[in-house]
């Protein structure tokens, strides 16, 4: 089968990174894709990662300023379903092929614009290379995040904890202060997450519409999306019900060297099952050390620094003891969140991987056979093999000529429903069973765009729901808290999926067959449902172990990358990681495709994806050779400065600045600027291929220079010289919810919440012209929606008041919460302890 997009045409005018990914991923499943190309070839095709993002299309030469080839794009745009364009802002209307003008006899196109900033907007000029949004935006500071705390930092309050040393080798990322240049692409690949859901929304609208519409992303959404939950802003920061977690840049993030000088990640560190498992000579997981019954299991508050503290030197030396993979081994027989850091090269030679189908190998017309990112989403109704390789540079500018010459510049009129939609997902209802982040987070961005969705939570969730983190994945929805083992309460959550068009959750296939809950029982009372699952890891042997953001990274190569260790760095978990919140965008992408393919054929599905695949996309600039040896490819270096020194950040006298020279006018032009005009005599200088081979030296050339004015007189002179450039911005995230521009537009949220007051967060990551997004309320409150929602099913009052009494949870301001205890909850206070054996 071709896929639940086959059909759909689609014409790529994209290049950089967000959306060759996203028309990749509509390749992937179905869709004809046609990629544009200017005379030359797209100008970021040397780029590694073009030989997996352009998988699966077609490539024509089109030169549109000359009419002919303009004649033969117009004949193909009048009979596309969709055009991914990422042009800045004005040159697609100077073109004579914007929006306006293709869709006023094309109403059906789908048109989707990828910019750096957006239009109309104080920053729409910027240069959109990612390591400068990046900058500018400030997520260069949140790769550690802050000594205060994101929760602090955006609230303005002081570090509680600045008067105690922490040794710079406990804590992750380079040591030395200031922002960190990750190798990943968050910007872009935030944009590609955003994109490609709100084009399969659009593709969902049209289905009852007829219409198509202009959808809008950036890459500064894609940096939203990133730090949404760092960039959280609440007013009342000491609320009992608002623990702001461990997210300090200076507490330890359960990074280990282990014997065989490998890393593992052990996220969040459980010091019984680290320091009992080492306690002998050799490494023993056999006891019962389960994290939920560690009493020395980490909390969630912020004091919990001052444990890892304590910890840390003992977990280091007990790790130290055994190589990693014993390790990964052990947590695998103790049900540990454990995995070893390792490259993106070694990720695509797993074969685990290569059995999932998540990496596969294809012929390259370039490479030969390569081993790369494979099906990041199954759809049961129509899986789709990926066999196509990417294409040479105009191999099918001849075929595509002839066709566009056979269809005219008429569009195909098809019949168009005439209903009507307020959101692209309008309609809609949900079920989340979901937990944590990477399947709450997908069920959050279809709130955004429209459905109405019910969070069915475990009576003890409050303790998870009580922390910022929970927060960022939980608005815009209603919570019925249910006892599941209780046959009333099953009764209730069996009523709610026959009214169901969606169920999505991210618990262990296992349980939901325990409590019959898996597909086949549900589809049995309901055949149109749409049933996403989501895990942790690919299928196979890992499928049921526990995994999160911080595992998938070090299995798919994130951690590596990101903090430089092709170059002697040290993992890095960003925390503006997009693995469980990837994983959360690629349920909604298949959610959304699925809807798309009942409102054609009736049918519904099951689908499934994993945050390990997640992070395989992020990672997917790297590729293998068959036999398993990798090509060259750029590498940050092991301080987390930059590529090189003509891609990287400096520091200067007060500040730091970014620099991306991309071309050689750029390099001219920054040496002019800077007070550097000799370097462009000297040899060693003169070329591309001669700075690259002198790159240190230049370096530290530059560095010395930078150090002499201060990084806004730098951005001043460099700027006005048209030098890609951009300051380091530690306070973007501050003034980023008083942005008037940014309100109007959705792109931050605020509301009045009942625990921590004003709360304001990361709003709308896409922007749809006739059926836009909304968020619809503030993060829910365990049972908040209890009453309400039995009611909506018929029962009477007495009814409630006796389910509450047993099996439900409810929760208003008047009656507040019934506590209920959490399996996750330490048995007592962590930090408590050891203060009290006097150890912090």
């Amino acid at each position: 089968m071709a896929g639940v997009l086959e059909g759909l045409k689609v014409l790529d005018l994209s290049w950089g990174i967000a959306g060759p990914m996203t028309t990749m991923l509509l390749a992937d499943h179905g869709a004809s894709v046609t990629k544009i190309e200017p005379p030359g070839g797209d100008p970021f095709r040397a780029q590694l990662g073009y030989h997996v993002w352009q998988r699966g299309k077609k490539s024509a030469v089109l030169d549109l300023k000359e009419a002919a080839d303009r004649s033969t794009f117009l004949a193909l745009a009048a009979h596309a379903d969709v055009l991914v364009e990422s042009f800045a802002p004005g040159v697609t209307t100077r073109l004579g092929i914007d929006y306006p003008t293709l869709s006023r006899n094309h109403p059906r196109l789908i048109y989707l614009s990828i910019t750096a900033y957006g239009r109309n907007n104080p920053h729409a000029a910027r240069p959109g290379y990612d390591a400068l949004v990046a900058a500018r935006t400030g997520l260069l500071w949140e790769q550690r995040g802050w000594p205060e705390g994101a929760i602090n930092h955006m609230a303005g309050v002081a570090d509680p904890f600045a008067e105690v040393e922490i040794p710079y080798e406990w804590l992750q990322g380079a040591a030395r202060p200031g922002p960190l240049f990750p190798a990943s692409s968050w910007p872009s690949l935030g944009a590609f997450f955003a994109a490609t859901t709100a084009v399969s929304a659009a593709l969902r609208a049209r289905e009852v519409t007829g219409r198509g519409q202009w959808v809008e992303t950036s890459m500064l959404q894609g940096a939203l999306a990133c730090a949404s939950g760092v960039w959280q802003r609440a007013e009342k920061i000491d609320a009992p019900m608002f623990n702001s977690w461990i997210l300090g840049s200076r507490a330890p993030k359960g990074h280990f060297e282990c014997a065989d000088g490998r890393w593992i990640h052990n996220w969040v560190p459980n010091p019984r099952f680290l320091l009992t498992a080492a306690a002998g000579e050799q490494l023993n997981a056999t006891p019962d050390l389960k994290a939920r019954n560690d009493p020395d299991r980490f909390g969630t508050g912020p004091e919990e620094v001052l444990v890892m503290m304590h910890y840390q030197p003992l977990l280091a030396a007990a790790v130290r003891k055994f190589p990693a993979q014993a390790w990964v081994d052990a947590a695998a027989a103790g049900g540990m969140t454990i995995q070893e850091v390792r490259t993106p090269e070694e990720a695509l030679n797993d074969p685990l991987f290569h059995q999932d189908g998540c990496v596969i190998e294809l012929s390259d017309p370039e490479l030969g056979g390569v081993r790369q990112v494979g099906v990041t989403y199954r759809l049961s109704a129509r899986p789709a093999p990926i066999t196509t390789p990417a294409a040479r540079a105009g191999e099918h500018t001849d075929e595509v000529k002839r066709a566009a010459a056979a269809l005219g510049n008429r569009p195909t009129q098809a019949a168009a429903p005439s209903g009507k939609l307020a959101a692209p997902l309008d309609g809609i209802t949900v079920l989340d069973l979901g937990l944590a982040i990477a399947g709450p987070y997908g069920t959050q961005v279809l709130s955004d765009l429209g459905a109405k969705v019910i969070k069915v939570n475990a009576l003890y969730d409050t303790y998870w729901h009580s922390n910022h983190i929970a927060y960022m994945a939980n608005r815009g929805k209603r919570s019925i808290a249910l006892d599941l083992k209780d046959p009333r309460a099953m009764k209730i959550l069996l009523q709610l999926v026959q009214q169901a068009d969606v169920v999505q959750h991210n618990m262990r296939y296992e349980a939901a067959e325990r409590l019959k809950i898996d597909y086949e029982s549900l589809k049995a009372i309901n055949p149109r449902l749409i049933y996403c699952h989501t895990r942790g890891f690919e299928t196979g042997v890992r499928e049921g172990l526990p995994g999160n953001d911080q595992t998938g990274a070090c299995l798919a190569g994130v951690q590596y990358e990101d903090g430089g260790m092709a170059a002697g760095g040290k993992p890095l978990w960003s925390f503006t990681s997009l693995g469980d919140t990837g994983n959360g965008f690629l349920s909604a992408i298949a959610i959304i495709q699925a809807l798309y393919h009942r409102e054609r054929s009736g049918e519904g599905q099951f689908c499934d994806t994993s945050i390990v695949n997640a992070h395989l996309l992020n990672s997917s600039y790297a590729l293998t050779r068959s036999d398993g040896s990798g090509f060259e490819r750029p590498h940050i270096d092991g301080q987390q400065f930059g590529y090189s020194a003509t891609h990287r950040l400096y520091e200067t006298a007060a500040g730091w600045l970014c620099l991306v020279l991309a071309t050689g006018a750029h390099w001219e032009r920054f040496c002019s600027a800077a007070g550097l005009a000799e370097l462009r005599a000297e040899a060693r200088f003169a070329t591309a291929a001669a700075r690259a081979h002198n790159d240190a030296e230049l370096a530290r050339l530059i560095a010395a220079k930078m150090r002499e004015q201060t990084a806004a007189e730098w951005f001043a002179a460099l700027d006005a010289a048209q030098v890609p450039c951009e300051i380091c911005d530690p306070e973007f995230s501050r003034r980023l919810h008083d942005d008037a521009e940014f309100k109007k537009r959705g792109w931050v949220a605020s509301y009045p919440h009942p625990f921590v007051g004003r709360l304001d967060q990361i709003g709308l990551l896409f922007d749809f012209s006739d059926t836009p997004g909304r968020v619809q309320g503030p993060p829910l409150i365990v049972g908040q929606h209890s009453r309400e929602i039995l009611a909506e099913l018929g029962y009477s009052q007495e009814q409630i008041a006796e389910l509450v009494k047993d099996c439900v949870l409810a929760w208003s301001p008047a009656e507040g919460h019934r506590k209920v205890r959490s399996p996750w909850q330490p048995q007592a206070p962590a930090a408590a302890a050891v203060q009290a054996e006097g150890k912090s």
